[in-house]
């Protein structure tokens, strides 16, 4: 299974689609979960976000993620039904408006991040910088600057994988199902990580300046991304996304 923000291989519409499609695909569903009002339209474009999850071969991924968001998700609710006194007492200390604002801030968490995380993995890093770069004429460092700390994601997950698991094999117990614990025990491991970090940012940046860095411009890049009648009739459907959930 690929990290989140790796690159997963595939055939599909969305693989072949330009890398700037992509992007616009997920901030329109973004941008249609955040305004809409509507609960069960918000859970409608989570679905769809799911299902093209699931349609691309990211079907472990989204589960994933759906994991990881839930334990945020949580502590959001309980956060917004802590602070919206307004309603009237359900539970305890819930309100029935801080449960429905509670709901709304679960759903607008998980609405943003999976499409955003699905899209760009889909898409290779270096094809989204140079299609940003060709097409919207952002300058090379900014592009380059942007995609490059998307790329180092999932580096910096691998890397502290494998701090934590030769830890765990010193005896270290990572294994906990303490949370609290656990967290007690990563932040010790904060400073190697930064330390490999650093080293690999330097070693990305005297690699770039040897290789031209700041010479490059949009008619650098060997590879073309036209917009193909596809990448059209995308955005034209995500575009009413947005627009439907303004009505609503």
């Amino acid at each position: 299974m690929p990290a989140i923000l790796e690159y997963h291989e595939g055939n599909t519409i969305l693989h072949k689609a330009n890398p700037l499609t992509k992007i616009f695909i997920a901030i329109a569903i973004c941008a249609a979960v955040f305004l809409s009002s509507n609960i069960y339209l918000s859970i409608a474009l989570i679905l769809l976000s799911v299902a093209i999850g699931v349609a691309t071969g990211l079907a472990r991924l989204v589960r994933l993620l759906i994991l990881g968001l839930a334990g945020l998700g949580i502590v959001m609710f309980v956060v917004q039904t802590i602070i919206i006194r307004d309603g009237q007492t359900i539970f305890l200390f819930m309100t029935d408006e801080g449960i429905r604002r509670g709901i709304k801030v679960v759903l607008r968490i998980v609405g943003f991040a999976l499409p955003l995380i699905i899209m760009l993995s889909l898409t290779k890093i270096t094809d989204l910088t140079n299609a940003a770069v060709q097409k919207l004429h952002i300058p090379y460092k900014f592009a380059f600057t942007i995609t490059t700390a998307i790329k180092f994601i999932p580096i910096f997950a691998h890397e502290m994988k494998m701090i934590t698991e030769a830890q765990t094999a010193r005896g270290v117990e990572f294994d906990t199902p303490n949370p609290f614990r656990k967290l007690k025990l990563m932040l010790p491991l904060m400073a190697p990580l930064l330390i490999s970090s650093v080293s690999k940012a330097d070693d990305a940046a005297l690699a770039a300046e040897q290789r031209g860095f700041y010479l490059r411009d949009d008619k650098s890049a060997f590879k073309q991304y036209p917009f193909k009648a596809l990448d059209f009739a995308l955005m034209g459907v995500s575009l009413l996304l947005p627009i439907i959930a303004f009505i609503l």
